[in-house]
């Protein structure tokens, strides 16, 4: 194991820090490393806090001059625990956690530290929004990965609305990629996110949108079959404002769901209408027609109260087991492995998610950014979640066996943000045919892979 005692410089290096070096010496320590997935517990030898580029660029170079592994952090919510190392150099981003809008361009410059709540927050104050995921505190960086959530088929991935990155290479160098300047850096990130060096700002596209009208319908697991049947042929006829998500969940115990319904397995569209509100019953009128719904909680919000109205149901420390996919339909075989799985949810937080990718998110070629999979209809996500360590391995089995059994009616990769540690086949198949070019670029801008605490795209 690297200690501090042992780290060459490591002295020299302190005052080079303006956020600061945190060591397993120091009392901060232990609240230092944690990630967001309680299931990760890793010693790094040192966290390097950095407060801006010179901390980014100092921290780079004495993990290269010690030969430790580096991995870089925002928020920390990566599933596989990529945000920390052990033994190694963590350069924790958030410190650098702020955001400028500019309304007359409609665009944001953010921190690498910034939450994806920072953004909602700063432009919701214009009337403004961009696509983000639906849980507020995840970090910036996991925008890059593609970035999907309510209002992807209106807006597109959030790899859609990066207009420009500042970048610290391995070698410690400083640049800018956007469509004039480093343009194949700037394929790459998108979708390949930190493989090619630490992503320290970013220039995001921002879009008139203020309120949604946006909440769950939910039905019994006995009607779930049904529902995702005439789901699958709904949505995608629909304009791109409608939004809805299907997942199978557990009712959360407390308001503002009604005490009856509490804990329950039930199936559910997260539905968001990001159109004239006045459309919006219109617009969800033929899902309230399905069945018999237990709970129908669509009303007018808030776009940054939507986009974190699950963080309170997932704080950090929860234990996290995750497996993804695309779809490119939902066959009746999946159906039946969907609703299967759905009666064994093994905690009340445990989950599955099918997140629409078509409309916006759909029309770009799968050749312009680094996600490749943009004739998927669906980005599924499979989640085991509990509290309590002592259910890690129940979650675990549950994900594991109920992705092995979904995956043969799957489009074959994964998306990024949803993987654990799954080796070298899955994130080639993540990638697909951009797997090629996106070795070369990792070979131009990283040729010793020193950013590989990561999905690792491998120089080519």
């Amino acid at each position: 194991m690297a200690t501090v005692t042992t780290l060459e410089g490591i002295e020299e290096l302190r005052p080079q820090v303006r956020g600061g070096i945190i060591t397993p010496e120091d009392a901060q320590y232990d609240e230092a490393r944690k990630v967001y997935n309680g299931m990760i517990d890793k010693r790094p030898a040192l966290v390097a806090q950095a407060r801006d580029v010179g901390d980014v660029r100092a921290a780079i170079a004495f993990g290269r001059e010690n030969n430790l592994d580096i991995a870089v952090r925002g928020a920390g919510h990566n599933g596989a625990g990529f945000g920390t190392v052990d033994d190694g150099l963590v350069i924790d981003l958030s410190p650098m956690r702020w955001v400028r809008v500019d309304p007359a361009t409609k665009t944001a410059e953010v921190g690498g530290g910034c939450m994806l709540g920072d953004i909602d927050h700063a432009a919701h104050a214009f009337g403004l929004a961009m696509p983000v995921g639906v849980i507020s505190t995840t970090g910036v960086g996991l925008l890059l990965g593609g970035g999907v959530g309510h209002l992807s088929r209106k807006l597109g991935l959030s790899i859609d609305n990066v207009l420009g990155a500042d970048v610290v290479l391995a070698d410690g160098s400083f640049v800018r990629a956007s469509a004039d300047e480093n343009p194949d850096l700037f394929w790459a990130i998108r979708g390949g996110g930190g493989n090619f060096g630490v992503v320290t700002a970013l220039t995001l596209q921002l879009h008139e949108q203020s309120t949604v009208v946006a909440g769950p319908i939910i039905w019994s697991l006995d009607e779930a079959a049904d529902v995702l049947k005439w789901y699958r042929e709904w949505l995608p006829a629909q304009p791109d404002e409608v939004g809805a998500w299907f997942a199978f969940v557990s009712v959360p115990p407390g308001p503002p769901f009604p005490e009856e319904l509490h804990l329950q397995k039930v199936a559910a569209l997260i539905c968001t209408f990001a159109g004239d509100p006045a459309d919006a019953d219109e617009a969800f009128k033929p899902a309230r027609a399905v069945g018999t719904p237990l709970l129908d909680g669509v009303q007018p919000l808030p776009l940054p109260m939507w986009n974190s109205a699950f963080d309170g149901v997932y704080p950090a420390g929860d234990q996290w087991y995750w497996r993804g996919d695309y779809f490119a339909e939902i066959q009746d075989a999946a159906i039946d492995v969907h609703v299967d799985f759905a009666r064994r949810l093994p905690t009340w937080k445990s989950t599955m998610h099918l997140y629409p990718s078509d409309g916006a998110a759909g029309r770009v070629a799968p050749d312009a950014t680094a996600w490749a999979y943009r004739d998927a209809k669906w980005t599924g996500v499979i989640a085991g979640v509990d509290p309590d360590p002592a259910n890690a391995e129940a979650i675990k089995t549950w994900a594991i066996e109920y992705f092995d059994a979904l995956h043969p009616y799957s489009m074959g990769g994964s998306y990024v943000n949803f993987m654990m540690d799954e080796g070298q086949e899955r994130v080639q198949a993540t990638y697909g045919p951009n797997y090629a070019r996106l070795a070369e670029i990792k070979a131009k801008y990283d040729p010793d892979n020193v950013f590989h605490v990561n999905q690792n795209i491998r120089p080519a």
